[in-house]
């Protein structure tokens, strides 16, 4: 097998989950590798042979040109001990196509992309300009409170209810999510990859990322055990609702994959993948805000020339504030926070631009090359907005604004992180003028590592407009 890569570009083993995180600079040197060995080419972590696509066109073709071949996920100590072949997100075959076609479905029913769910949206909406609006343009760390909200949003859409911003339940899902996501973690996951047989009985880090786990899977169990005993309404209203009734229609049908450990894991991927993804966002366009205050100033303009004070602002406005939209892509686009997203894996020999690839190799997309590629980017490492508005100032789309991947894996919760992200920040853009507190005149753009790039916690003040 000829490898498409010039001789052997051995990196050090980021982690044997073939690099679900990356150092903030990692995609810096994939870079450097890309302009010596080409747009394909082959990582060795250890003896294992890791394919990176990197800019847009290797990573559009890679990814679609045969989706269904690459359509795998590969598999580690660390997963399978967690569920690796159950729920959505980290499935392949069979079992993935079953609990994702469902997950769609499912999420059209429960008004993802209708006026359904907005109202969910805008009602979270609604509590955290009130929080804020308490706060009095004092000088607080958003993190928490954007956590809170989009926290919220599941747990509507999934659990049918939502909880204060005080209770204790609330509190220790989103300590476990960010445990999940924490840096701190990613170390042990690649002992625990690599030793399995010797971490199971050591002391660390990796102990608090399985009690997190196993906190979310529990929490999940009883929010089931609470639905089956209100029993299985004629109309479902959350996903939980929908799940049941499809666990009791597809009894019988030995191919059926519904069971409650597929319905456990979906309802974590919900959670991990659906919260702090775009809570880590805003927290990025804050910045953005603070850093471009010209930028801040013509989104509120647009704001109030097309919409009403007290308006309940819809995804469907988009279409009225080009630039507003404009604003929220390029913040997308600049502050790439999933460089990979998750890795793919070949599920069959297949061909990656005019190479062989045989079954079982890992596929990663450099998704922070497609959004600041300059051969599709004007000015790919500057925050700005006219990438996306034409010469008369009407929003435009780009094709390589892939933000959520592209394929048959493309981001479940794509429309509806898009219609929260939305919601979220005009609501936000509406009601206050976000500035650095008193006396402070610089923010902190680094990126942490983690299995998002968030940045570093930091104080804003949210003055009412």
């Amino acid at each position: 097998m000829q490898w498409p890569c010039v001789g052997r570009c051995i990196m050090p083993p980021e982690t044997t989950e073939f690099c679900p995180v990356l150092r903030p600079r990692v995609p810096l040197r994939w870079r450097k590798l890309a302009q010596i060995h080409g747009n394909i080419f082959t990582l060795w972590l250890g003896e294992s042979p890791v394919i990176v696509l990197h800019g847009f066109q290797a990573v559009k073709d890679g990814l679609t040109t045969n989706p269904e071949d690459v359509s795998g996920r590969p598999t580690t100590p660390f997963f399978d001990e967690n569920g690796n072949k159950e729920g959505i997100v980290m499935t392949s075959g069979h079992t993935w196509k079953q609990q994702r076609r469902f997950g769609l479905m499912t999420l059209r029913n429960l008004g993802v992309g209708k006026k359904g769910l907005e109202h969910r949206i805008q009602e979270e909406a609604h509590h955290l300009v009130e929080y804020l609006m308490s706060e009095r343009g004092q000088p607080l760390d958003p993190a928490v409170s954007f956590s809170q909200a989009l926290s919220n949003v599941i747990c509507a859409m999934v659990l049918g209810r939502r909880f204060s911003t005080d209770d204790e339940t609330l509190r220790q899902l989103l300590k476990a999510n960010a445990c999940l996501l924490r840096p701190s973690g990613i170390l042990s996951r690649r002992l625990n990859n690599t030793f399995p047989w010797i971490m199971d009985h050591l002391p660390g880090p990796h102990k608090e990322v399985l009690a997190s786990h196993r906190f979310l899977y529990c929490f999940a169990k009883e929010e089931i055990r609470r639905h089956e005993e209100s029993g299985v309404p004629d109309e479902p209203q959350d996903f939980i609702d929908f799940y049941l009734a499809q666990m009791v229609k597809s009894k019988d049908d030995p191919t059926a994959t519904f069971d409650e450990g597929n319905l456990i894991h979906t309802i974590l991927d919900f959670f991990i993948a659906g919260t702090e993804s775009t809570a880590t966002t805003l927290r990025w366009a804050l910045i953005s805000l603070v850093l471009h205050p010209d930028v801040q100033e013509k989104v509120q303009k647009e704001l109030d020339a097309v919409l009403g004070p007290s308006q309940l602002i819809c995804y469907e406005d988009r279409k009225n504030l080009p630039y507003t939209n404009a604003v929220i892509h390029e913040i997308q686009r600049y502050n790439c926070i999933a460089p990979i997203g998750v890795p793919r894996q070949c599920v069959k020999d297949t061909t990656l631009l005019g190479f062989p690839v045989p079954k079982g190799t890992v596929i990663l997309p450099n998704i922070c090359s497609v959004l600041s590629d300059p051969e599709q980017w004007e000015t790919p490492h500057q925050f700005n907005p006219t990438h996306f508005l034409d010469k008369d100032g009407n929003f435009m789309s780009r094709e390589a604004f892939l933000p959520f991947s592209a394929g048959h894996r493309v981001c479940l919760g794509e429309r509806l992180a898009r219609t929260q992200l939305f919601i979220f920040f005009t609501n936000l853009l509406r009601a206050f003028t976000f500035r650095l507190p008193e006396g402070v005149t610089e923010i902190n753009t680094e990126r942490i590592l983690g299995n998002l790039l968030q940045p570093h916690h930091y104080k804003i003040c949210a003055v009412p407009r």
